[in-house]
């Protein structure tokens, strides 16, 4: 018989401890502005990321986008945001969701050292990320030779 320790072990072993959640990144719109992007109804993942994109970094992910290395407290928010066609503009629409990616190397070690979350809408807590991220980090193991980031410095 295997003593209550031995057999919490191997519970936990088999079924490991769900990453800690990804906090709202208050003020993240004062962080700079890094990128800005469309994706259109045809993109493979229109559903659910069809929308006009704004990407934000705070500092630390900053010299990650120059330097290609990562330090923990890192952190990308993207607002995705509908959009409309008025007078020939395309122009922001209401707020789909806010999605983070946090870079804590030991946290999130399991989704290559990014936690990842989405906020639905205006909400800074109604979560959108129910599987550890690993949903998320699915799409960005095809970006692991630039830390998992999609985004690229602009000069």
């Amino acid at each position: 018989m295997l003593s209550p320790l031995v057999a919490l072990a191997v519970v936990f072993a088999a079924n490991p401890p769900a990453p800690p959640p990804v906090s709202y990144p208050e003020g993240y719109r004062a962080f700079s502005h890094v990128k800005s992007l469309l994706l259109k109804p045809s993109h493979p993942l229109a559903n659910p990321f069809a929308g006009l994109h704004h990407i934000y970094a705070n500092d630390k992910a900053v010299r990650g986008l120059k330097s290609g290395k990562y330090e923990d407290g890192a952190i990308f928010a993207f607002d995705l945001l509908e959009y409309k066609d008025e007078e020939s503009s395309l122009v922001e629409g209401k707020r789909k969701l806010l999605g983070v990616m946090e870079r804590n190397a030991k946290k999130y070690a399991a989704t290559g050292g990014w936690g990842f979350e989405g906020f639905a809408a205006d909400s800074k807590s109604e979560r959108l990320v129910k599987d550890g991220g690993a949903g998320c980090f699915g799409c960005h193991q095809a970006q692991q030779a630039k830390s998992f980031v999609f985004t690229e410095w602009r000069q």
